[in-house]
């Protein structure tokens, strides 16, 4: 197959990368005459990641946008590598210790901070952004969220949302309290996400699309064209609280522009048109890159995964042997090659990534099963395929326009050819298809998509993308992609969240068999755990990576 015409010197060229710097120290905000401060950073991307409403998006290009624009009671620490995953108190003053058993916290709203329209926050904001979550549908409404008291009731009638007594907002007091139904040991880290930033309280009960919503942070997006370019300046209204959690920005301005291909984004940043680009970047350029542009190249170890949702509510595979059959089909180490290499990813089988608690190495899907992926299995495949009856029917691929995932869907398109099926393959733009594949009025089979923490627990993945809750029947926000909903899988969710509270370590053992079980329902097969390579211009200066946002970008400087 021709697909591997580009990569045969890719594992040599690659040694170079394996000595790349990892990061920096963290500065957190410059002072006013900081000779850095100023300018203009060009950020690059295929395409806009959908709509710029922080409740609603759930990807990580816009995350990595949202943590420098709005805030949230809590914060995760804006600093290099794992230090990033400490939560630190950001629009409350400090971390409120748990009451009523761990099922209250109070949050002494910090005062004097202002949106970016002049309007000053208030308790009222907070409460109302808690109602919104609900009321606009969340992807995370009933995975995150869920265990606040009255969520039970948006959940079931969004529109009519009160969160009564499970969100108190106290104006005079200038705190807001936060009932639980029971305790929640990753409560803070879920405050922290995104979907929990505040926003004003009048803004819309619905997706605002491409209109920005004022924020509190350093930056305020200013224009938003999914197919050109996100604009972002200083927020006018911002004064530095704290710098761990939303440190004041170098530059003036970010323009974040779309619409370039992949290689055309790695040549527009070795000529100084562009900063940085938020695409893997094409494996055909690596060996040019590693010995042309080694300084301006990072490499980061990263907690997600690439993954082949599988659709269970329709044929082929609501059949269970015919999504372990792709699981033994796909060769992984082919898959890798596409990505980059062994320096980039790692093959895998699980759905947990190694540097998560509950991590035990588990691969059913191989020549020889044990804790290790070695060879794809196509006889055995095929058996399968056989077996389930399923063989000769019609099956479309879905895909994204980067340039690795249409390779991947090429490969992926090859093997299921091979099993038997008459395949074919269809490509979405970036901004789309990670919304197109959620929704089942869609009726997608099989497609491509990676996942990439919220948070550094066990439940983000495994809860996640693969509970009841994360289900949405004709949403464009069901993150559970495969629509797999076994209430005997939800109950064993629910026991390991609880006795995370008091012991963390039985806990692990838990989610170290519910990650087994996912496995072997195979609703996904798990390609591999990639590595991130950020490639900036010569101009960048001050870069740091953070184990939760990536590339900090509002920590990042230009000559």
């Amino acid at each position: 197959m021709t697909i591997y015409k580009n990569f045969h010197r890719i594992p040599s060229t690659l040694v170079l990368l394996a000595a790349l710097p990892l990061g920096m120290a963290w500065a957190g905000s410059p002072a006013p005459n900081d000779p850095h401060r100023g300018g203009k950073l060009r950020l690059m991307s295929t395409a806009g990641a959908g709509t710029i409403d922080p409740h609603i998006n759930y990807t990580l290009q816009f995350a990595q946008i949202f943590q420098g624009v709005y805030d949230g009671l809590v914060a995760f620490k804006k600093a290099p590598n794992a230090e990033a995953f400490t939560i630190v108190p950001d629009l409350a003053e400090a971390l409120p210790a748990p009451e009523n058993g761990g099922k209250r916290y109070v949050f002494k709203l910090r005062r004097g901070i202002k949106f970016s329209d002049g309007r000053e926050l208030t308790v009222n904001d907070v409460a109302a952004s808690f109602r919104r979550i609900f009321k606009v549908s969340g992807p995370t409404a009933g995975s995150f969220y869920n265990g606040i008291v009255g969520a039970d009731a948006c959940l079931k009638t969004p529109a009519s949302c009160t969160l009564a007594g499970g969100v108190v907002a106290d104006a005079k007091a200038g705190t807001v309290t936060l009932n639980l139904v029971a305790p929640d040991a990753e409560i803070f880290y879920k405050l922290a996400v995104p979907h929990a930033l505040i926003v004003p309280a009048d803004a819309p009960t619905k997706d605002v699309g491409v209109n920005p919503l004022p924020g509190t942070g350093a930056y305020k997006i200013v224009s938003y064209d999914p197919k050109k370019q996100l604009k972002l300046v200083r927020n006018p209204q911002f004064k530095p609280w704290s710098d761990e959690a939303q440190p004041d920005g170098y530059v003036d301005e970010v323009d974040y522009d779309f619409g370039l291909n992949d290689e055309d984004q790695v040549t527009a940043i070795a000529n100084g048109q562009g900063d940085w680009m938020f695409n893997p970047l094409p494996a055909d350029r690596l060996g040019e890159l590693s010995s042309k542009y080694a300084r301006q190249l990072h490499v980061s170890p990263l907690t997600a995964m690439f993954y082949l949702p599988m659709n269970t509510r329709i044929a082929p595979f609501n059949n269970l042997q015919a999504r372990q059959a792709v699981n033994l089909a796909i060769d992984r180490n082919a898959l890798v090659k596409i990505y980059g290499g062994n320096n980039l990813a790692t093959a895998s089988c699980q759905v947990l990534p190694p540097q998560f608690a509950g991590y035990e190495a588990y691969c059913p899907y191989t020549k020889n099963p044990g804790s290790k992926w070695t060879a794809p299995d196509l006889a055995r495949a095929k058996d399968l395929v056989k077996a389930s009856g399923t063989a000769g029917q019609k099956v479309t691929l879905l895909t994204e326009d980067t340039a690795v995932g249409k390779q991947i869907g090429t490969y992926v398109l090859s093997v299921l050819n091979d099993l038997g099926y008459q395949a074919s393959l269809k490509v979405l733009a970036q901004g789309v298809e990670f919304t197109y594949i959620q929704n089942t009025q869609n009726k997608v089979q099989i497609s491509y998509s990676n996942w990439y923490q919220d948070y550094p627990a066990p439940s983000n993945f495994l809860n996640v993308l693969f509970s009841c809750g994360s289900f949405h029947e004709g949403s464009d926000a069901s993150v559970n992609i495969s629509g797999v909903c076994d209430k005997g899988l939800d109950a064993d969710l629910n026991k390991a969240m609880s006795v995370g509270v008091t012991d963390p370590a039985a806990a692990a053992k838990l989610w170290a068999a519910i990650d087994h079980k996912v496995t072997d329902l195979a609703p996904v097969a798990v390609m591999f755990n990639p590595k991130q390579l950020d490639f900036v211009s010569k101009r960048v200066g001050g870069y740091q990576f953070s184990g939760q946002f990536y590339f900090l970008w509002n920590q990042a400087w230009v000559r």
